[in-house]
């Protein structure tokens, strides 16, 4: 089998489409999100924190003080930014819980697996032909 062949089979098989698909829905839904984030959630935390920004919360590690981020970015100076990380973080939990709620729905209205109930197999001749034959020495005992 050549390489060509086998990558056609490999890209054919149904999990790596079903991936595909999941990759591509995952990175949109996660730009939804960000969207929420950022351009709903971040505003009404802003006003309810009294004004304050959360991409504006950084260290500046050269001790100097800036206006704004982006003048300590201006300046060069190196930041650590931790309102950024925490908007990071907030679209992580948003997103976890997005999606938790997206599996849940769709398990509601998932067809329940029926429950087959395995049958003991039946023995097979050999083991038959030795139940006789141990019977047989227990009854000559």
């Amino acid at each position: 089998m050549g390489f060509v062949s086998e990558f056609k089979e490999f890209i054919s098989k149904g999990n790596v489409l079903d991936l595909a698909v999941g990759v591509i829905i995952g990175g949109a839904f996660g730009k939804i999100v960000t969207s929420l984030t950022d351009d709903i959630l971040m505003p009404i935390l802003t006003l309810l924190t009294g004004g304050l920004d959360f991409k504006e919360w950084y260290l500046s590690l050269d001790g100097k003080t800036y206006p704004t981020l982006e003048a300590a970015k201006a300046a060069q100076a190196a930041t650590i930014n931790y309102g950024l990380f925490l908007n990071a973080v907030i679209t992580f939990l948003l997103m976890a819980f997005a999606i938790f709620w997206l599996v849940k729905i769709a398990n509601r209205y998932k067809k329940p697996q029926e429950v087959v109930a395995v049958a003991d197999p039946l023995p097979t001749k050999e083991e038959i032909l030795l139940t006789e034959i141990r019977d047989t020495l227990r009854n000559r005992a």
